[in-house]
């Protein structure tokens, strides 16, 4: 029976972990099906059974029709199934586990930059202590600079103006 299997075995447990629990329901009738086919083919015998020809040759009275019957079962060959998949999967495999690397790198790459961060928000003095210096020296795109860009109560965007907007008031 070991022969007849090929391929790796499925380790049910470990793909279970990794199946969200929307999709639990479908792993399961997967599982369910793949288990039934499994007991189908461990239920037949690995090899063809053998007939005992002499028995048939004695036992059969029409003279060559038994010899007929066991030439044509001898040559019969029946093809087992053309493996085109494996080749596939395992190109798709590549391909995955050089994008996940890159993921990978990439995401480590984040990390590093959001511990920089963090690293920078920890040394900030305690906004409780902060004046509008120390915070438009920490955060100099949110600081207001009236000087530079003025704006107006509610000091929102759509309140405030724009670089054309400016260079009309200053022609005035």
């Amino acid at each position: 029976m070991a022969r007849r299997i090929a391929g790796p075995t499925i380790n049910w447990a470990a793909m279970a972990e990794r199946v969200p629990e929307p999709q639990k329901p479908s792993f399961l009738a997967f599982k369910t099906k793949s288990d039934q086919y499994l007991r189908r083919m461990q239920a037949n015998p690995e090899n063809l059974p053998k007939f005992d020809w002499a028995y048939y040759k004695k036992n059969v009275a029409v003279a060559g029709l038994v010899d007929k019957f066991q030439k044509e079962f001898e040559s019969l060959k029946i093809p087992y199934p053309e493996d085109k998949y494996t080749s596939a999967v395992e190109a798709q495999e590549k391909e995955v586990a050089v994008e996940t690397k890159k993921f990978i790198e990439e995401s480590n790459q984040r990390i590093q930059n959001y511990e920089a961060e963090l690293t920078k928000i920890r040394s900030v003095i305690p906004f409780e202590e902060m004046t509008l210096e120390d915070f438009a020296d920490f955060y100099p795109e949110d600081a207001l600079r009236p000087l530079d860009k003025p704006t107006f109560w509610p000091h929102d965007e759509d309140s405030e103006f724009t670089e054309e907007e400016l260079k009309k008031l200053a022609e005035k």
